[in-house]
């Protein structure tokens, strides 16, 4: 990976996460001011509530990948470390699909007129989980990979107590 690819994406990962905590901490400072309407504060709504949630699922994902594109950098991403940050990549994306699918549960109601909109958002809950597949698929060719380079080590330190 190439440093100018590195620093692009990092700055992505870092001005999506500044903005994210902006928002999550403007959000929970106006939820946890009061819940009286006339100081301007908000009600906890369910919605709000689950928007402050995938605010940090998101979060979640954007510093693994931030470790991931470090481990890549360093050339040591084919170690067992970097399990445990794609791990966090799949929980964050099943746990978003979840969350998405409580939005759709909780705007199911208001839409008895017009059903086809709550389908619609089940297949984008569906898609989420989609996304979370395509992770898992590509955490596995990350484990053979693994599994290659150990071979290889242990087939250059076998050859070298040959030579």
């Amino acid at each position: 990976m190439g440093k100018l690819a590195v620093h692009a994406l990092r700055a992505v990962l870092a001005v999506v996460l500044a903005g994210t905590v902006f928002v999550q901490a403007s959000m929970v400072w106006v939820l946890v001011s009061g819940n009286d309407q006339e100081d301007g504060s908000l009600p906890l709504t369910p919605l709000r509530l689950i928007t402050i949630l995938g605010m940090v699922s998101a979060q979640v994902a954007l510093i693994s990948v931030w470790r991931l594109v470090a481990m890549v950098r360093r050339g040591t991403v084919f170690s067992h470390t970097a399990f445990r940050y794609v791990d966090f990549v799949i929980g964050s994306i099943v746990a978003a699909s979840l969350l998405w699918f409580a939005v759709t549960a909780l705007n199911a109601p208001g839409q008895r007129d017009d059903p086809g909109v709550t389908v619609i958002m089940g297949g984008v809950g569906l898609a989420i989980l989609g996304v979370a597949l395509i992770v898992f698929v590509l955490r596995m060719l990350l484990a053979q990979a693994v599994a290659l380079d150990v071979e290889a080590t242990q087939m250059r330190a076998e050859l070298d107590e040959v030579i």
